[in-house]
């Protein structure tokens, strides 16, 4: 989200490169004037957990949960920045706020001030971790699974429950588990355990320490030189906070994670293919927001940046 931010703060910029993921490329041409030409190397590079979430697959969602409820203001969509802008829309068309991993408590917080429901989209997890962090119940929350009718629930299920989880979850997170984190600290009595609340809320509460991708790095670099920590995130990440910090032991809970498939798609092949095509005159793989997913895209960005953490 600080790249799409960066991009929207450079207005006299014809062409913004976005070396991201789709829906990031698509939330900075939402930030950017609608003249600058936002461009993805690899239209490929996205995100399996947004792909979760597909825009019909929500819209039906909503349109149950309104059925059921009879009352649009009951419930507010809020959904993480990885999403599609179409999906953005709906959440800033229907009162919603988008927010990220580091603001979700506040986004939440705001939410429930205006409706005594959310419905949260598309990672079940840090749904979960937030709504547990404000008090609320698992009995009180429910999961939405788009496969069934009513997302697998009644409709008194609907009408009790406090917050509505869509089925989605990053592939790389929900690795991490208990037991990896009993063996760190068998094989490392004074091993810190940090993790990214896309975990589960089990790993999560085993855990010592939760929180943001920014969290996670500002913790370990401002630790005490000689700590230990073992980290439940995405192993390039690790990697290099293992670089960044060498007075430290840093390793990765799951011996055998793999980096995100989809987001490491764009090397600098694909970029100089692009930069290329900027120098012929040719916008390669342009991002293109729509001006209905432009408008309320931006609305529900808006409301979160207008929300403090």
């Amino acid at each position: 989200f600080k790249l799409a931010q960066k991009a929207a703060s450079l207005p006299n910029a014809d062409y913004i490169v976005f070396c991201g993921v789709h829906f990031m490329a698509e939330t900075a041409s939402v930030l950017a004037s609608p003249s600058q030409k936002v461009i993805l190397p690899n239209m490929m590079a996205g995100c399996s957990m947004a792909d979760m979430a597909p825009l019909d697959d929500v819209q039906d969602a909503w349109d149950d949960i309104m059925n059921v409820l009879g009352d649009q203001n009951s419930v507010i969509p809020v959904a993480y920045m990885n999403t599609i802008a179409g999906l953005k829309e709906l959440c800033g068309r229907y009162g919603g706020i988008i927010c990220t991993s580091s603001n979700a408590t506040a986004a939440m917080e705001w939410a429930y001030k205006r409706a005594e429901k959310i419905f949260f989209l598309p990672d079940q997890h840090l749904g979960r971790n937030t709504g547990l962090k404000l008090g609320i119940d698992l009995e009180d929350m429910l999961v939405w699974n788009p496969f069934k009718p009513l997302g697998g629930n009644t409709e008194e299920q609907i009408k009790r429950c406090k917050l509505i989880l869509w089925q989605g979850h990053c592939s790389v997170h929900t690795r991490f588990s208990v037991k990896q984190i009993e063996t760190s600290r068998q094989r490392y009595p004074d091993i810190k355990v940090i993790v990214h609340p896309e975990c589960t809320s089990d790993v999560v509460e085993a855990a010592d320490y939760n929180g943001s991708t920014e969290f996670i790095i500002e913790t370990i670099t401002n630790a005490e030189p000689g700590s230990s920590w073992a980290v439940g995130t995405e192993i390039n990440l690790v990697n290099r906070l293992t670089e960044d910090n060498p007075d430290k032991k840093i390793y990765c809970l799951d011996s055998v994670v793999c980096p995100c498939a989809t987001m490491y798609r764009i090397h600098p092949a694909y970029l100089l293919w692009v930069l290329e095509g900027i120098m012929a005159g040719l916008a390669i793989n342009r991002i293109r927001v729509s001006d209905q997913d432009r408008k309320f895209s931006r609305v529900a960005v808006d409301r979160m940046l207008n929300v403090r953490d």
